[in-house]
């Protein structure tokens, strides 16, 4: 394998991201591909001994087994760090295999972690239930509370884990603030960028030390398959995150991966489309989803009493949002009446899809913590697709005129 003429490392971060998502992380055999290859094996030959010796060893380029590299995969990791702004990247076998081992790889029982209550209903079980059982303190705060981040610091304090905006209440954290503050207590900040890609947001330019990403949503945007990844510093991925990584083998495939490059070729065009159509349906829902005493929870939108900060955090504003219509079964109307959009619990799809998260994505969590971090029964999350936004905006009038709004 090579790397395509002018692909060298130097030439690749000088581009713009928008050219870094169609040609970063590009290598071609000698038969000279345009599109990159698919490497469907799970090991390697050697032309000797030493060589296969050298290689175990780190002291020779080259793959040795497909759970710590695959070109296909490496291929991936290299257009994700190039897109992130980051010096490397290791891709995982979904979104919350991305995110166990970004926490799991750093801690030791006696640390301390502090998280936001707003997060994807699998991270708040990692943070309450799972880091717990290996004796690993965890504070949960409303990540929107600048002081709050401020107050939960304590001697033993490692992490700091958030996601933003947050799944399902579109929270939004001050990753300057928050960022800073890591660094200056000597804390890891571990920032989940799935809901904005590196299209719409990069944390790492306002600081950030570790961004993990669902892959399955918009990076891949249609569908198709899981993947994760986690971007860091080339010294923490070697030193920290390797032998998690190794040892325990959350690896992604590599047609996942494959599916997922060429995924990466459209991001830019498909997150900024599908966030001009979120804040075109918002606009259009927002006052009818009030006058029916209902709230909207939507960054790209003036009443998300966090917009200003969104707008300086993000290149655009993604394309999920919340709204609040009161009750479960006003919610069940609205999803009942849909014809267009489709019921689905996932997000970052090229299709439009809602889903009520207190019965599906958040449905484990309990009563008690989906109140705690807002998502209440009335709660509905879009994600805005690529189709017509006439279209969207015609379903959406119909599902809400079924509910009585």
């Amino acid at each position: 394998m090579k790397k395509s003429t002018g692909m060298d490392r130097a030439t690749t971060r000088k581009w713009r991201p928008a050219t870094q998502a169609v040609r970063g992380g590009t290598w071609r055999s000698e038969h000279g591909e345009t599109s990159e290859a698919l490497f469907l094996t799970s090991g390697y030959t050697y032309d000797d001994a030493q060589t296969v010796a050298d290689r175990f060893a780190g002291e020779a380029e080259g793959m040795t087994y497909s759970r710590l590299q695959n070109p296909t995969v490496a291929m991936l990791e290299e257009r994700i760090a190039l897109l992130e702004g980051a010096e490397a990247c290791r891709a995982q076998a979904s979104g919350m295999a991305a995110m166990t081992a970004a926490l799991l790889c750093q801690l030791s029982a006696g640390d301390h972690v502090v998280a936001a209550r707003a997060a994807f209903g699998s991270c708040r079980w990692l943070v309450d239930n799972l880091l717990p059982k290996f004796g690993i303190e965890t504070s949960v705060i409303d990540s929107g509370d600048n002081d709050a981040w401020e107050k939960a610091v304590r001697p033993n304090t490692k992490v700091f884990f958030f996601e933003t905006p947050a799944n399902p209440t579109l929270d939004i954290v001050d990753l300057q603030f928050v960022c800073d503050l890591a660094r200056g207590c000597g804390i890891t900040t571990v920032v989940d960028n799935a809901f904005a890609s590196p299209a719409l947001q990069r944390p790492m330019e306002f600081g950030a030390d570790v961004v993990a990403y669902s892959a399955t949503k918009l990076m891949d945007g249609q569908g198709r398959v899981l993947a994760g990844a986690i971007c860091a510093s080339e010294e923490w991925v070697n030193e920290t995150l390797m032998p998690f990584q190794r040892n325990t083998g959350p690896t992604i495939s590599p047609f996942n991966a494959w599916v997922v490059h060429k995924g990466l070729e459209t991001l830019d065009l498909r997150a900024h489309r599908q966030s001009e159509n979120a804040v075109k349906l918002g606009e259009f829902m927002r006052d009818r989803i009030r006058a029916a005493g209902g709230e909207m929870r939507h960054p790209g939108l003036p009443c998300h009493p966090r917009h200003a900060l969104a707008l300086d955090q993000m290149d655009a504003t993604g394309p999920i949002f919340a709204f609040d219509v009161g009750s479960r079964e006003r919610a069940f109307q609205i999803l009942d009446a849909l014809e267009l959009i489709d019921i689905s619990n996932n997000i970052g799809d090229a299709r439009s899809l809602l889903c009520h998260p207190a019965s599906t994505t958040h449905a484990n969590m309990g009563e008690e913590a989906r109140e705690e971090m807002g998502v209440t029964e009335g709660l509905l999350r879009i994600n805005v697709g690529l189709e017509d936004i006439a279209d969207i905006t015609e379903d959406m009038d119909r599902a809400l005129s079924a509910a009585g709004i």
